[in-house]
């Protein structure tokens, strides 16, 4: 089961990422169409999952039938300018990650690195907590220059290769990022060879 789950996840992942990439390329007639629904489709998903869990059904229902009505009547426009909505998504997530770096860095705040690796280890010596800041900093900078890089690319190259550089390169820049960050782990703390985001990533697919 564990192994189905995480084949099912990247499968949504890769479908997601050629569905998106297609509609960037074809000039099918319905092209357009599918590209809108894949850009608003996660919002909506999350929208969903927060209604679904509102107390208030009655307040909910309404909310849901409103957002229905007022989506079905600016669908032409939403179609017409779905890669804004692509780029807002797109700048969101990464920004959104980026911020959530930079705050633990805050006085006051424990790095989000330094977090994962006590709920994994325990108490860590000075030298670790140390390379956990850093570890957390560069992070941050990393998702921050990923965003303003897909930002910049939006407006210098054409849609089809802004898509593949968003379905795609930003996938393989985060997992060289990864093994960057495992290597430096083994070289720099020998003693938590396993750690870092690949086991983190890892484990959340296997438990």
């Amino acid at each position: 089961m564990r192994r189905l789950r995480s084949i099912t996840i990247a499968g949504i992942f890769v479908a997601y990422a050629l569905l998106s990439q297609y509609s960037a390329d074809s000039t099918h007639p319905h092209a357009r169409s599918l590209g809108a629904g894949l850009s608003i489709g996660p919002v909506l998903l999350i929208g969903l999952v927060m209604l679904w869990v509102w107390k208030w059904r009655l307040s909910a229902l309404a909310t849901a039938l409103v957002s229905g009505v007022l989506l079905y009547l600016n669908w032409p426009f939403i179609e017409s300018h779905y890669e804004w909505s692509d780029l807002a998504q797109q700048c969101g997530i990464f920004g959104l990650v980026a911020i959530f770096f930079a705050r633990s860095l805050f006085a006051g705040r424990v790095p989000v690195c330094e977090q994962l690796a006590r709920q994994m280890y325990g108490e860590l010596p000075p030298p670790e907590i140390d390379y956990m800041r850093g570890a957390t900093t560069a992070w941050a900078v990393f998702y921050l220059l990923l965003t303003v890089a897909i930002l910049v690319l939006f407006f210098v190259v054409p849609l089809r290769v802004w898509s593949l550089f968003t379905n795609f390169v930003t996938w393989g820049l985060m997992v060289l990022a990864g093994f960057v960050d495992h290597a430096l782990r083994q070289l720099v703390l020998p003693r938590h060879r396993q750690g870092g985001i690949l086991t983190l990533i890892r484990r959340a697919l296997t438990t």
